[in-house]
């Protein structure tokens, strides 16, 4: 059987502006911790007007900023205990 630990809660709002998509994503960890990013999308004047399309880019752009924002913060903490430099995993 597994447990729940802990839960994150993740926001993400959309703006869309003619040709250009923009995300705002939040994340709270269990121990109150906030982090925010923002990704951007721009749809090609030729391409077919697909919302859907843009937010998955801009969503995703904003997701992988937060994924580089959380490795940087646990490996800030993997630091302060060990006392060495740890290296980011890609």
């Amino acid at each position: 059987m597994t447990h729940t630990l802990v839960g994150w809660h993740v926001e993400m709002e959309f703006q869309e502006e003619g040709d250009r998509t923009r995300a705002a994503a939040m994340v709270r960890l269990g121990d109150g911790t906030e982090f925010r990013a923002h990704g951007t999308a721009n749809r090609h004047p030729s391409d077919p007007d697909q919302l859907r399309v843009g937010e998955e880019i801009a969503g995703a752009r904003a997701l992988m900023d937060l994924a580089s924002q959380l490795l940087q913060k646990a490996h800030t903490e993997i630091d302060e205990v060990s006392g060495r430099t740890s290296h980011a995993i890609r």
